[in-house]
């Protein structure tokens, strides 16, 4: 996998401003915890997950996921680890597969995703806002066999600006043009619209 447009995060980075980065379930996502390999400086790279409820899953999991620099935070924990820190003055690029379904009987937002009325988590981008982050769009495309380019997007300039959950929409719009442009390397399998409406 490569990274285009590095230079714009890795000069945000050294200005002290920590990345939102968001991304779906869209190609090869593991790849993309090869990102520490790009960054410059004294950086943490963290990326969220939601636990496996097998331990032993969990464990070979993580090793894959944490083997080229990353630090696998726990979905629950996302909040604490952003605010240490914030308050140790670190900076942090954090990544958040946002195309997750809320919990049932936690959702408070729905997003028109591909013609359908969507439930979808809005964790991220209050953590974004909260604490003054810049935020990013991962655009992967699938060269060929094997080979992918992901491009680092910036999705406002101003994100304290932004209406209320906008930032969330923008992301969706963002990942449905990746999916229509090659719709066969979304993981269409894991029950996303399970509780969405069509339109």
């Amino acid at each position: 996998m490569t990274f285009e447009n590095t230079d714009e995060i890795n000069d945000l980075l050294q200005q002290g401003k920590s990345i939102s980065l968001y991304l779906g379930h869209y190609g090869n996502w593991e790849w993309i915890s090869s990102i520490p390999l790009h960054l410059k400086g004294n950086v943490v790279a963290g990326q969220i997950y939601r636990k496996l409820s097998s331990p032993l899953s969990d464990k070979l999991f993580l090793r894959n996921r944490n083997r080229m620099g990353a630090v696998s935070v726990e979905m629950d924990h996302t909040l604490r680890w952003v605010k240490e820190h914030v308050d140790n003055k670190v900076t942090t690029i954090t990544g958040y597969i946002a195309d997750q379904s809320p919990r049932r009987g936690e959702t408070k937002h729905f997003a028109n995703f591909l013609n359908h009325y969507t439930p979808v988590q809005i964790g991220a981008e209050k953590i974004t806002k909260r604490y003054k982050m810049e935020a990013f769009y991962l655009d992967v495309v699938r060269e060929k066999r094997g080979y992918y380019k992901a491009t680092f997007v910036k999705m406002a300039d101003d994100i304290s600006s932004l209406p209320e959950m906008k930032l969330t929409e923008i992301y969706y719009n963002y990942l449905e043009k990746n999916i229509r442009r090659q719709p066969e390397f979304y993981l269409w399998t894991h029950r996303r619209f399970k509780r969405a409406q069509k339109l």
